[in-house]
């Protein structure tokens, strides 16, 4: 990783901020934030609304429009060491009681939020926990800077405060981490006494935005150079950087060029590519994506690679290339939750080991905590990856309003016969003996087309004198009915229509 160069780019207006990784020539993660902003990180008073000792958990009101889910072990009480199957939800909380709580995940769908009241305040290099009592440091840091460290905080951190030293303090100087670890003090004094002024449900800490938060997080002296195309939101990143990490700041680039930032370095069309169902693998298989609200599903397939040997050879090729296309992916897309991945059957125990050991090195460098099992007989791959917010699909798309999310539409005959069953409902309900109906544009084509004769059965089936005309605002199986009435009235009326 240390050989990959890798960038920042913050391109900021007034409709979204984004926040791209480039690793060598490829974008592997992106950010989009827009007005209404992620509540991750954000430290509320609630209320308590509800127990649900069956769940183990309670539901808090925080102010949003839908009620937080608080699960019994992210509740800090006396208990907690004990174990979980002797933690009672209804002993440690009842409604109506106020509480401390911050927000570990976005609503997403019909679901709230998720809280925790053990709150973190991240810092430069330290996590603060002010409600715990435990001192740590990174597990990505080698053993002897970890006990540098770990002393440094043990001999610094208030007697019953926690705090995490994170992985750019590797080479950071000691005071630089004691002004960190002293800045977040001062603002968790300033947080708890927040809490003690509001009245419930209000926000007491707000979290960075995303372009401070991914700086804060994860700019460091890895990065070649930092690019903001804004002018303010430039200001803003050297400001914080002059304040936490000064030597860092001759890394930021103010884009001052025409054209836009992330054309420049190409990401628009890998944008648009990561909202596509089926991504190309290099050799000509391909993997395909395909999102479920319990899980997503990633299916491999050799696509038009037929190989140059033997089968088992051609299957592993595809799947080893997959294997980091889909680390990539997860990534870039910030896909969480329950993951899937079916890779092609392979005969052999060591190819399966093989592709496993590709798989597991692309998600090492992954930020996000992931947890896989290994390859079943059948070439499945179960993982989980951390979920905090609704990913780039989510952000990005809405659900499809013609076929609600199914991904499927009905078929020209299906529509064509709803609406000539609901054309003849009308038609024998009513005691009017002339109509004029309006259906959408592409329904009225379908109702039209040569060798159909629909309107001509209609009129002989029933009787009445029936004319139908396209209108655009019209649904797709909508049948509205314009004009009901006798013959002569509706002549009439069609002939003031054409005039007009």
């Amino acid at each position: 990783m240390a050989n990959v160069q890798r960038e920042m780019l913050i391109s900021h207006d007034s409709t979204e901020t984004r926040v791209a990784l480039i690793e060598g020539d490829e974008l592997v993660e992106l950010y989009v934030e827009r007005p209404k902003r992620s509540v991750v990180g954000n430290v509320y008073l609630g209320k308590v609304k509800d127990v649900l000792p069956g769940m183990q958990a309670a539901f808090v009101d925080i102010g949003l429009e839908k009620n937080a889910f608080l699960y019994v072990d992210d509740v800090v009480g006396p208990d907690r060491r004990q174990p979980e199957a002797r933690r009672d939800i209804a002993s440690l909380l009842k409604p109506g009681d106020p509480l401390l709580v911050q927000v570990l995940k976005d609503p997403m769908g019909t679901k709230g939020s998720r809280v925790t009241t053990e709150i973190t305040l991240p810092g430069r290099f330290v996590v603060l926990m002010p409600l715990s009592d435990s001192v740590g440091v990174s597990r990505k840091l080698p053993d002897e800077d970890r006990e540098r460290l770990h002393a440094l905080m043990e001999a610094t951190v208030p007697p019953g405060t926690g705090a995490i030293v994170r992985t750019v303090a590797r080479d950071v100087a000691d005071k630089e981490i004691v002004a960190d670890l002293q800045f977040l003090l001062r603002l968790w004094k300033r947080v708890s006494h927040q809490a003690e002024e509001a009245l419930p449900p209000e926000v007491v800490y707000t979290e960075m935005d995303l372009a401070l938060r991914l700086v804060r997080d994860v700019f460091s002296s890895e990065f070649k150079r930092l690019v903001v195309d804004d002018k303010s939101t430039h200001a803003k990143v050297v400001s914080f950087l002059k304040k936490t990490s000064p030597e860092l700041v001759k890394s930021v680039v103010h884009f001052r060029e025409r054209g836009t930032l992330f054309d420049a370095y190409g990401i628009t069309p890998v944008i648009e590519s990561a909202m596509r169902r089926v991504v190309e693998l290099p050799s000509g298989g391909h993997i395909a994506i395909d999102r479920t609200e319990a899980l997503t599903a990633i299916d491999v397939n050799t696509g038009r690679y037929v190989g140059r040997k033997n089968l088992e050879d051609t299957i592993v090729r595809i799947n080893l290339e997959a294997a980091v296309e889909v680390a990539r992916q997860l990534r870039l897309r910030d896909i969480g939750g329950i993951i899937v991945i079916d890779f092609i059957d392979m005969a052999e125990a060591q190819n399966r080991a093989a592709v496993m050991e590709r798989l597991n090195e692309a998600l090492e460098r992954d930020r996000t905590k992931t947890r896989v099992l290994e390859m079943s007989r059948l070439g499945l791959v179960e993982m989980t990856r951390k979920n905090v917010t609704d990913g780039l699909f989510g952000v990005l798309t809405e659900t499809c309003p013609c076929c609600d999310g199914q991904g499927r539409v009905l078929s020209d005959t299906t529509r064509r016969i709803a609406v000539q069953r609901r054309l003849e409902e009308l038609l024998v309900s009513s005691t009017s003996n002339a109509f004029l109906f309006a259906v959408h544009p592409t329904t009225y084509d379908l109702l039209m087309a040569p060798g159909m004769n629909i309107i001509a059965s209609l009129k002989s089936e029933t009787r009445k004198q029936i004319e139908i005309i396209p209108e655009a605002d019209c649904e797709n199986l909508e049948v509205r009915v314009v004009i009901e009435g006798k013959t002569g009235f509706l002549r009439r009326s069609l002939d003031s229509l054409k005039r007009r």
